[in-house]
Parts: C-alpha cells; sequence; structure tokens
C-alpha cells in the first residue's frame, strides 16, 4: 500500500505563554515537548519555552543555574533529556563560542568548558553554525565570524572548519577535536542545515549537509562518511531544491524533508552564482529519500477557494520532529526595508507524513457492576481514538500472584540520602481491579509522578504539596466537567483521570496469574487468534479524550458500511447499543486517527465486570523519604462495602536471575505490613532486596489492599520509578531521591 501524502496542519487553539514571533531561533523535541530557545524580532529572546504538543500548552520553566543569555543563529541539540547550546549571536557584532548545557529533567543549566583540541585551536566564535548530534559525538561545521576587533563593526569571514564535540555520559563533555577528513570539504558558508541518517541495517552513519549562504545561496548536497571521514558530493535524482539559506532540514525515517528559507528570485533560466539582486522566502517542501537518492517536491494541497493550505514562506524558522510529525514555528517572511523592519510570522504548522503509531494495551481506570471505565495512552501523532470493545465467552479462569516468605529481614546497605521526595504535579492515575477467593490480594493500580518537567498550569481536583516539600502525595478528584484532564511532562506521557468514588460497587475481577505481565496485555496462540477473528469488535466510539467510562457499545450499522480508515464521530449517531453486564469479560482495543487515517490497533486487553461485597482499592498514597526509610500512607477505600478489618502492604522482590525486560520473569511479593493502621514505615534493610521492574521504566513496586467481611478487594499498585543509570549498583534510597516520576502499571 502506498504511504500517505504529508499534510500541513495549523494549531489554532493553544493555552499558556505564548513567545512572541522571532527569527533565528532554534527547536528541538523530547517526547511530546518542542523546547525552543533564542532568536528574536526586536531585540534576542532570552526565555526558554516549551510546547506540549498533546495538551497544546505552552509553558516557561522555572530554569536554573548558568543561564545563559539570550543568542541566535545557534547550535542547538538534544541527547536524551539534556540539551546543548553552542554559539550564536548576542548582539550585533558579538558572537559566542560557549557552551551550556541543559538538564530538562531538572531544567539546570551549566556552562561547559570542553578541552580544546590537541591537533589546532578551539571553535571561533560563530553565528549561522550546523551543530548536529549522532551517538555520543556532536558535529560541528562552517558559520560566519567578525574579523572586527571593533565589536560596533562587523567583517564577515565565512568558515569551513569541520569539529566534534564528544559527550560524557549523563552530564558534561570530554573535549573537542579536529577528525581528518578525506575528499574535498564543502565550501565556507553559513545558514546551511544538517542531519545524520544512519540506514537499517547499516554501520555506517552519514551526514548530509545541503546549502546554505556565502554571499550568494549555495544549493550544493554534501555528504560525510562517518565512518571514513570522507566527504563527497552524492548523485541524486528528481526536481532539485533552488538555493536557499535560513530554511530546515529535518529527517522522518528515511526521508530528509527541506522547508523554507530564502531563495533567489530567478529572472531567466540561466542560474549563476553571482550575487543575487533579489532574493524572496518560500514555502516550498522538498523531500530526499536518503535510501535511493530521488528528491521530490511535495506541493501543499489546495483548498476549496483555489489557496494553497500549509504555512507561508518563511526564513530562519524553527522544526523539529516528534514521532512522524514535524513541527515548525515562526520565523520572518520578509524584509519591509521603509520601515528597517522583520516581518516574523507568528503560527504554530505540523506535517502529518504518516499515520499513527500502534499504541500501547488499553488499561483499567475502574469497574462497576454495569460499566468499565478504560484509558490509553496518548500517541504524538493522534488526533482522535477509536475504541472496540469483544464480549468474552466464556469467562476466562486465573491464579493469584505470587506471595513469598513473610519475613521481612534483608541485607542491609549503608548510606542513604536523607532529601525528601517532592511531587511538584501529578503524572497520571489508572486503576485496574481484580479480585482473589483467597487471602492474596488482587490489583488496581495507581500511577503518579515525581517528575518537576511539568507545564506549570493548574489540573482539575489535583491537590499537590507545594515545590520543596518532603512528602510526595497524590488524591482522586472527581471531573465535574465530563472531559478528560490531560498534563503532559518531559519524562512520560500522561493524563489526569477522574472517578467521582461514590459507587458502591467494589471494582472485583479475576487476579492475574504468575506468568502474566504486569499490563495484563493478553497472549493468545495461533488457534486463539483464530477464533477471535470470528467474533466480532464493536465500536465504543471516537474520542479526543484519553479516556472512556463504557456503559454500552455499538451495534453494527445495518442501514451503511462504515470506513474505519476515515471514521467520524456523526458514524456512530443514531446506532443501536448494547449494554454491559455484570461479572462479564469484555477485550478492549484502540487505534489511533489522524489526517492520513487510522493506525494499526493496539494489543486487546480483557477486564472484567465488578461483582458486589469487596472494598475497593486504597486512595491518595503517600510517600515521605527519610535517611533510612521511607513512610508510605493512603487513605481508605472510597466504596469499603462494609467494615474495613485490615490492610496489607506488599513489595516485589528479587525471585532468581534478574531480568532488565521485566517480562519474562513473574513479580513476587513479600507482606511487609498487616494491620488496621493507613500508614507503614518500610526501612532501608527491607528495600535492599526489592526487585527493580523494568517493565517500562526501572521502579520500586508496592501494592496495598483492603479487606472488608467478605475479603480482599482490589490492591493499589504504586511504581517508585528510580534513577536508570544508577538502578545496577545502587539502593533504591539513592536512585529513587531525584524526583524522577512515578510510572502507572494497570495490572489485573
Amino acid at each position: 500500500m502506498a504511504s500517505p501524502s504529508p499534510i500541513w496542519k495549523e494549531v489554532h487553539s493553544f493555552s499558556g505563554p505564548i513567545p512572541r514571533s522571532r527569527h533565528g531561533h532554534r527547536a528541538v523535541a523530547i517526547r511530546e515537548l518542542l523546547i525552543v530557545f533564542g532568536g528574536g524580532n526586536e531585540g534576542i529572546a532570552e526565555e526558554l519555552h516549551v510546547y506540549n504538543t498533546v495538551s497544546k500548552q505552552w509553558f516557561l520553566p522555572a530554569v536554573r543555574g548558568d543561564i545563559p543569555p539570550g543568542c541566535a543563529a545557534h547550535g542547538f541539540v538534544c541527547e536524551g533529556t539534556r540539551i546543548l547550546v553552542f554559539g550564536g549571536m548576542m548582539e550585533y557584532g558579538k558572537y559566542s563560542n560557549h557552551l551550556y548545557e541543559l538538564q530538562a529533567s531538572r531544567w539546570l543549566w551549566k556552562k561547559l568548558k570542553p578541552k580544546p583540541p590537541r591537533n589546532g585551536e578551539a571553535p571561533c566564535p560563530r553565528l549561522g553554525h550546523s551543530f548536529t548530534l549522532f551517538g555520543n559525538k556532536c558535529y560541528l561545521f562552517g558559520g560566519l565570524a567578525n574579523d572586527s576587533e571593533d565589536p560596533n563593526n562587523n567583517i564577515p569571514r565565512y568558515l569551513n572548519d569541520f569539529y566534534e564535540l564528544e559527550l560524557q555520559a549523563g552530564t558534561g563533555v570530554k573535549g573537542w577535536n579536529i577528525p581528518e577528513t578525506k575528499g574535498p570539504m564543502p565550501s565556507a558558508r553559513e545558514s546551511h542545515a544538517v542531519v545524520i541518517y544512519s540506514r537499517k541495517g547499516s554501520y555506517s552513519p552519514k551526514l548530509f549537509l545541503f546549502g546554505g549562504m556565502r554571499g550568494y545561496r549555495l544549493g550544493d548536497l554534501w555528504q560525510l562518511d562517518l565512518d571514513t571521514m570522507t566527504w563527497t558530493m552524492p548523485e541524486t535524482k528528481g526536481p532539485i531544491p533552488l538555493p536557499r539559506s535560513l530554511h530546515s532540514s529535518n529527517i522522518i525515517g528515511n526521508k530528509m524533508y527541506v522547508f523554507g528559507g530564502w531563495i533567489p528570485v530567478v529572472r531567466s533560466e540561466v542560474k549563476t552564482n553571482q550575487y543575487e539582486s533579489e532574493w524572496s522566502c518560500t514555502n516550498s517542501l522538498f523531500l530526499l529519500n536518503l535510501d535511493s537518492m530521488v528528491w521530490s517536491c511535495l506541493e501543499p494541497e489546495m483548498q476549496e477557494d483555489g489557496k494553497k493550505s500549509g504555512p507561508r514562506p518563511r526564513a530562519g524558522h524553527c522544526a523539529a520532529t516528534i514521532g512522524s510529525r514535524l513541527y515548525i514555528w515562526s520565523g520572518r517572511d520578509g524584509y519591509r526595508k521603509a520601515w528597517n523592519y522583520q516581518v516574523c510570522c507568528k503560527d504554530l504548522w505540523y506535517l502529518e507524513t504518516g499515520k499513527p503509531t500502534t499504541p500501547l494495551p488499553v488499561h483499567l481506570v475502574k469497574a462497576t457492576l454495569n460499566s468499565l471505565h478504560v484509558a490509553w495512552h496518548p500517541l504524538t501523532a493522534a488526533d482522535s481514538y477509536l475504541l472496540q470493545i469483544q464480549p468474552v465467552f466464556p469467562l476466562p479462569t486465573s491464579a493469584p500472584f505470587t506471595l513469598l516468605n513473610h519475613s521481612t529481614e534483608m541485607p542491609r546497605k549503608e548510606s542513604f540520602p536523607e532529601e525528601g521526595v517532592t511531587l511538584p504535579r501529578l503524572s497520571s492515575i489508572t486503576s485496574h481491579s481484580s479480585m482473589n477467593q483467597n487471602e492474596n490480594v488482587g490489583i488496581a493500580a495507581i500511577t503518579y509522578s515525581f517528575s518537576p518537567l511539568m507545564s506549570q498550569h493548574p489540573v482539575d481536583n489535583l491537590k499537590v504539596p507545594l515545590s520543596g516539600s518532603s512528602d510526595s502525595e497524590l488524591e482522586f478528584g472527581t471531573n465535574t466537567s465530563g472531559n478528560a484532564v490531560d498534563h503532559m511532562n518531559l519524562c512520560h506521557t500522561t493524563e489526569q483521570l477522574c472517578t467521582s468514588g461514590n459507587n458502591n460497587n467494589t471494582s472485583v475481577s479475576l487476579v492475574k496469574t504468575e506468568d502474566e505481565p504486569l499490563s495484563r496485555t493478553v497472549s493468545h496462540t495461533a488457534a486463539d487468534d483464530l477464533k477471535k477473528e470470528d467474533q466480532p469488535w464493536y465500536d465504543v466510539g471516537l474520542f479526543k479524550t484519553l479516556f472512556s467510562d463504557v456503559t454500552h457499545y455499538c451495534l453494527p450499522a445495518v442501514d451503511r458500511q462504515i470506513n474505519v480508515e476515515m471514521v467520524g464521530a456523526q458514524d456512530f449517531e443514531n446506532r443501536a447499543k448494547q449494554a454491559l453486564s455484570p461479572g462479564a469479560t469484555y477485550r478492549f482495543r484502540v487505534a489511533g486517527i489522524n489526517s492520513c487515517g487510522k493506525g494499526p490497533f493496539s494489543q486487546t486487553s480483557e477486564y472484567k465486570t465488578c461483582q458486589p461485597g469487596f472494598p475497593g482499592a486504597p486512595s491518595a498514597v503517600k510517600i515521605t523519604k527519610a535517611a533510612e526509610s521511607i513512610h508510605i500512607t493512603w487513605e481508605s477505600p472510597s466504596s469499603p462495602s462494609g467494615r474495613i478489618l485490615e490492610y496489607s502492604l506488599y513489595l516485589a522482590v528479587k525471585k532468581g536471575r534478574s531480568n532488565t525486560s521485566g517480562n519474562s520473569n513473574p513479580l513476587a511479593f513479600i507482606r511487609l505490613y498487616r494491620g488496621v493502621k493507613t500508614y507503614c514505615t518500610v526501612t532501608a534493610n527491607q528495600l535492599a532486596n526489592a526487585h527493580i521492574d523494568y517493565t517500562s521504566r526501572p521502579a520500586v513496586v508496592f501494592r496495598i489492599a483492603a479487606k472488608n467481611e467478605q475479603g480482599y478487594g482490589p490492591a493499589t499498585q504504586i511504581r517508585w520509578l528510580q534513577e536508570p543509570s544508577k538502578t545496577k549498583s545502587a539502593h533504591p534510597l539513592q536512585t529513587g531521591d531525584t524526583g524522577k516520576q512515578v510510572h502507572q502499571q494497570t495490572v489485573s
């Protein structure tokens, strides 16, 4: 099947402190966040702006440390959650060769002082250079220097020097190096664009350099083999873009997308390399297939009024890729000589290059007699989600999770930090319920976040301690608006899922078997899959939110055929509905939808409507960090279904050979607490033997459950996220104290 044609979409609605329009700025992406720095128009901007592409919010993080001055036409790259800034123009005629690092997990700036190369001088101050990251190295090429000693004067000098900067793991850099290259080098230039591409199955990454300015616009394409350090000019086919500068180049898949920039105004068919007397901005979009080396020009699609839909012409904009989307923001679209003023754009666009990817499985928030409140994680390229359901007959059976000896004595480790854990913002709340006829608890899950990387906007019904508190707290709230409250951070795609908690029908379903993964993603044999294909899937609906309180599902339309590739909300109107039944098991799957169509469905998840009589899961979990222990408190279930007789708290512990994949070994638990109080202390000795679960991100896993006259109800699961770089050697008290988020895992 042919790939869908890319489609431009403008973002019309967003909130938060919108940055002023500018040019010469740069952007990088960390998961769903677009981070913009520098540039300017009537002065250089100093603020760091962040745009959340899922919640459509701009925010200004509270940065600290060695905050760099504002700059324009600088180098800006991202490795994990750290960002490097090099060079740029600080004011007219004053350029920089300073290097700064931003640890985005803490919004902490640090000025770095890399060692100069052994075989030459360190890079001189410059602007308009390229600064590109691959692996643990940044590659610097070209730019424009000022040879005047008078800061009020400007004697430009185009550069074609080439450096590599080796990074240290986690933070810091080792130093500059001038690699020995082979072949003729590209000519000196500035305002060019560079990408690095590594073909699948190939061990030789390639650096591609296109265009630039050296008194006139350039349209040449260069390739550098980073293994052999050999420069070449590759042969290409297709329509070659006009020479340009101040354009953007980005990679999605195996394609390089070149957008915008300054291009010469061609008055004749004869092209020369002489300085152009006229030039203009363009909004042309060219694509270079880096496997076949074929150029193609992607014209913006036509609107009904005959105008082309897409960004208007611009140069000096910023561009970054998030998943399969290419985002561009602002830039200048012309120069009013009479006003001595740059005209800058104020719009935000993204290029949809493909259908959404496969979502993670649907997870359960809450179960009642006649409803299943389910949720799913967002996709960066989805505008809406199609949720489907499949009744399961007969009901499946399963066994409780593993419980080990209740002994709590474990090896002791010394040296633990004393700082309290803080919770700046709740990341997500979901729950999944189950039960067991024995005393082993069933499982419900709560995910909460310790991440400081959040937008600084309030979330409905959310109570969070102030920054600097020693407590890590989350509370449930009732979402009276009926809309999903999403709030994203740097570390994890999140959602705020609120339930009223006043339904006495406690969440009850079958307990997971020992060999099942935490997420209760159902695994089937080929024969099972054939049986499933014979069973119909029913539509629940099309959702802009990340959850649904499922009480009914739509029966097939009898009068028309629905195109699932282009399904719309109107396709579910006036369709017959079927209500969910008590004590019944249902399968769920979800798919993302965008302008290019519907993406693949997720793996199936199975959940069961509950039966009355059992208590709900404990809520409002709160963790306080001490020197050699953590203190865990919780609140009683909102639906106790009688008197609570006792609580039990369990810890997942090491069992057999450790596994970083998180899927092959089942979790084994020991009970650390059993009593009527709603709090307990977990000592360093007990934590020393904690299992580090790698199902999604490294985490220590706890479970808390309540018991009434009927027995134990579903358990609340807490995943205390650990610092990934330290989990193999350090104690959980050392690796869980940095404010990292706790990741939600729904299990059954």
